[in-house]
C-alpha cells in the first residue's frame, strides 16, 4: 500500500464515519474524533469483508455494495459506542 492509498483510505474513512453517524437516529454523545476513528476502522473492515464475500471484485469503478457495507459497519459502530458512552455517564443512586 502506498502513501497515497493510505491517505485515500483515511479520507474515505472519515466520510464513512460521518455517513454512519447520520444513519444512526437520535443524538450521539460521542466526540467527532471518535466517529472518525470508527469510520476509518469500518472502512477497513468493510473492505476486508467485501473482498472475502467477493463483492469488491464484482464491479469496476465505484463499488456501491462495498460502500454500503462500510457505512453499515460504521453505523453499527457509532450506535454501539454511543450506547456504551451514554450508559457510563448516567449516575444511579439507590
Amino acid at each position: 500500500m502506498t502513501v497515497t492509498g493510505i491517505i485515500t483510505a483515511l479520507i474515505v474513512g472519515l466520510i464513512i464515519g460521518a455517513l454512519g453517524r447520520l444513519v444512526v437516529p437520535g443524538r450521539q454523545s460521542i466526540p467527532i474524533w471518535l466517529t472518525m476513528v470508527i469510520g476509518v476502522v469500518a472502512a477497513l473492515l468493510g473492505t476486508v469483508l467485501a473482498r472475502a464475500l467477493g463483492i469488491a471484485t464484482a464491479t469496476s469503478g465505484i463499488d456501491w455494495l462495498e460502500l454500503l457495507v462500510q457505512v453499515a459497519l460504521a453505523a453499527v459502530g457509532v450506535a454501539l459506542v454511543a450506547g456504551y458512552a451514554g450508559r457510563g455517564r448516567t449516575r444511579r443512586t439507590y
